[in-house]
């Protein structure tokens, strides 16, 4: 069990991590602040590129925490918000990221709700510090709760202004 949840970890750690360098740096392809940017400006998240760096470095934050093992209910606290945020942002063009759905942020969101529930496992910092105790039911039900709490105010006010009628 401990092996997996560090592969686990690991891979999906990995992969936000870079994630998150798409948008901050435009790595990997991504559009960097200024590109990514004006995606979240057209979503109504402005202004767009501080907006894209809050969303990048909330990602990196959620995924050195995941590769670590660290404070992992914070981490997922942080993942899971972020995350509800992207998905709620994609989900009108459905659930597939082939036709630019929320698919993937879905499965991030996903995974840091699993690691609330079941912490990183032995093989962590939060275990080699003694902090095993915050896993369980009861620390990923508020990491889940905390997370999408925290999301809705963000995409509620993102919703308003994509909908809002330009001014003339």
């Amino acid at each position: 069990m401990d092996v997996g949840l560090l592969i686990l970890r690991l891979l999906v750690g990995v992969l936000l991590a870079g994630h998150a360098f798409q948008k901050l740096t435009g790595s990997f392809g991504g559009g960097g602040l200024t590109g990514t940017g004006t995606m979240f400006d057209a979503w109504g998240h402005r202004p767009g590129k501080v907006m894209a760096a809050v969303a990048g470095l909330s990602e990196l934050t959620g995924a050195v925490s995941m590769v670590l093992g660290l404070l992992t209910p914070i981490g997922s606290v942080v993942v899971v918000g972020t995350m509800t945020v992207a998905a709620l942002a994609l989900a009108d063009k459905g659930l597939w990221a082939v036709t630019g759905g929320c698919e993937v942020p879905l499965l991030y969101g996903i995974v840091a709700t699993v690691l609330g529930f079941s912490g990183p496992g032995a093989l962590s910092l939060d275990a080699a510090f003694g902090l095993e105790g915050f896993a369980g039911p009861g620390w990923g039900g508020i990491a889940l709760a905390l997370g999408i709490v925290a999301a809705l105010p963000v995409a509620v006010r993102a919703h308003r202004l994509r909908h809002r009628a330009p001014v003339s």
